[in-house]
């Protein structure tokens, strides 16, 4: 049975949740910068990411008792006492695939600074024991992207692990925990957590579940919110590092974004709309507790560094669970060899020929890739700016094929290929990679549970749902839904004089949001930037489905490129492989814009 806890009358107050990690790695001192640079009551931790949860496996095999994020450890003790005697409370998927055993070290850590907090954590999300069973049972773990059946594949998956909701945290924090550790919940769920405790809402209550999830998508990536990655740079005139992002979340679901007064970067309307264009799909954003429509949230700068997020929508959730499975696709290398000068073509046409000649032809290797990049410039000034790089990538199930026996091949090429032969590593060994598998699950088959410090513990009921509609379509080719602006002078200019970006990995799709700052370059944009449009700004994505979805209310487009990533960031060979420069190459594409808006 779930504990319930009454809530003060005076905690109907926005909360004020802050951020102080976007991923495993960020920086060390931002939970003591967001503990002690102002007030808050909850501070965050996102540390997981696709990639991540492959990290930890590979850390719990040397130890079979890690499998979390140690930061967390570090962050905590230079924070805990502190936010016990403020009464913040510290929320953090920093479990990982060992919520029980970070928890315990939580617990060890406090007790070795003379201080005894309610700690407790999250648990359910972990199928990757139960695969084989749940495929007997009518799971088919179809691919979200290729429609493919998991089991078609012949492979034993390392991490599956199904995301999960916020209710466990608020229920956790209702029963008086201090800190509670997750493993896989939705980003955003370290905010919808929180807010539904601190303000009483029920399972219904779906357009403020919808307001929550929006601002947790926000701060999730903490400095990204604040200036960090932004694409108009002379628009952050503050070039001290950003600070971390904090949400005061209101009863209705409204919130205002913004930071701790004198630290770095810029909260404005273009900051939060990147991060609400960061790694979606279509507008209708799922989460387990709730669907929260991003094309219905609207944004107004209340002051400085103070921008209200209201308005989203919210639906009923489906009653299926997204899981991030991942599995070892194998075992890779690469080498990159410099060319420079003269003929660069011609010369990587030879290198190929011969290095793949001594190695028994690339029909040989499970899987082959080769990028002529070109850095070189006619009549360079220098040595380094005639140069460019043949990088090859060869993938294999042996790794005695793809290990030392290719790379050192590389060495039979200095002294009998083209002229000006190096590479920029000396030989290396193969590593091995993994494979991202987004799929579904039904979520029945998920059973959330929460584990009190006493031993106690509860089951979390999922939330009613809902028959989700089909997925809204990309605009077709040709056709758009606004009139078309600007129809005198044009003039040819890079995209981003007009435009901003933020772009993502989805597994092995890339999207780019792309937002105008005023009604008119919108009403350009939308008219113009059709599929097709797309497609010839971006030549590599020429071959591949691009999906197209309008967010009108912000201004925005957003772009999903299917398979341009291949399987994922751990398996991707092309450079840049979690497109996180993507939409800044999308804006330095030239375009012909009307003369009026170029200013």
């Amino acid at each position: 049975m779930v504990p319930h806890v009454t809530t003060p009358a005076a905690q109907r107050r926005p909360i004020r949740i802050a951020n102080c990690s976007g991923f495993y790695g960020d920086r060390i001192d931002a939970a003591k910068q967001m503990v002690d640079g102002g007030p808050i009551d909850v501070l965050t931790g996102d540390y997981l990411a696709e990639l991540t949860m492959l990290i930890l496996w590979k850390a719990r095999r040397r130890d079979p008792e890690a499998g979390y994020a140690r930061t967390f450890l570090t962050q905590l003790e230079q924070v805990l006492a502190t936010s016990l005697e403020r009464g913040i409370k510290i929320v953090a998927n920093a479990g990982g695939l060992n919520p029980r055993g970070l928890a315990e070290q939580v617990t060890k850590l406090a007790a070795g600074l003379g201080l005894s907090p309610r700690v407790a954590y999250v648990t359910g999300d972990d199928l990757v024991g139960r695969i084989d069973e749940l495929q007997a049972a009518g799971e088919p773990f179809v691919n979200l992207d290729t429609g493919r059946k998991l089991a078609e594949l012949g492979v034993q998956p390392v991490t599956a692990n199904a995301y999960l909701g916020g209710w466990g945290i608020a229920a956790a924090l209702e029963a008086g925990a201090d800190i509670v550790v997750t493993p896989r919940v939705t980003d955003a769920s370290l905010v919808v957590g929180p807010a539904a405790w601190w303000h009483r809402w029920e399972r219904t209550d779906w357009d403020q579940l919808a307001g929550a999830v929006a601002a947790g998508h926000v701060i999730e990536c903490g400095p990204q919110a604040c200036g960090g990655n932004y694409a108009f740079l002379s628009e952050v005139t503050d070039r001290r590092y950003p600070g971390f992002p904090i949400a005061e979340v209101a009863a209705d679901g409204s919130s205002v974004i913004t930071k701790h007064p004198d630290t770095g970067g810029l909260v404005s309307v273009g900051t939060v709309t990147a991060q609400l264009l960061y790694e979606i799909a279509g507008p209708a954003y799922a989460n387990p507790d709730v669907v929260a429509h991003f094309d219905t949230a609207e944004l107004t700068q209340e002051g400085p560094d103070r921008v209200l997020l209201s308005g989203t929508r919210g639906s009923a959730p489906s009653d299926k669970l997204k899981v991030a499975v991942n599995y070892l696709g194998g075992y890779r290398n690469t080498m990159t060899l410099v060319i420079t000068g003269l003929d660069i073509e011609e010369k990587a046409a030879w290198a190929r020929q011969e290095l793949f000649d001594i190695l028994g032809g690339e029909d040989s290797f499970d899987a082959v890739d080769v990028r002529l990049l070109r850095f070189d410039h006619d009549n360079a000034e220098i040595n380094a700016l005639a140069t460019a790089h043949l990088q090859v990538t060869v993938k294999d199930r042996d790794p005695a094929r793809v290990g030392r026996s290719f790379s050192n091949a590389t060495m039979a090429l200095p002294l009998g290929g083209y002229a000006g032969f190096h590479t920029t590593t000396p030989p290396t060994s193969e590593s091995a990679y993994g494979v991202y598998w987004p799929t579904l699950v039904a979520r029945d088959v998920v059973t959330q549970r929460v584990v009190l410090d006493d031993g106690s513990e509860f089951v979390i009921e999922h939330s009613p749902s809902a028959p989700q509609p089909p997925a809204a379509a990309e605009e077709p080719v040709g056709v758009t839904t606004t009139p078309p602006v600007g129809t005198g002078e044009r003039v040819r200019v890079p995209l981003g004089r007009l435009a901003g970006a933020r772009s993502g990995d989805k597994g092995g799709n890339a999207n780019v949001g792309i937002w105008a700052r005023d009604d008119a370059t919108y009403a350009w944009l939308a008219a113009e930037l059709t599929t097709r449009k797309f497609a010839e700004l971006v030549p590599e994505a020429a071959s591949l489905e691009i999906r197209r979805y309008e967010l009108a209310n912000l201004r925005a487009l957003n772009f999903v490129v299917v398979g341009l990533l291949g399987e994922g960031v751990a398996s991707a060979t092309r450079p840049d492989p979690q497109a996180k420069g993507f939409g800044e190459y999308v804006r330095s594409r030239h375009i012909d814009v009307p003369a009026e808006l170029v200013r």
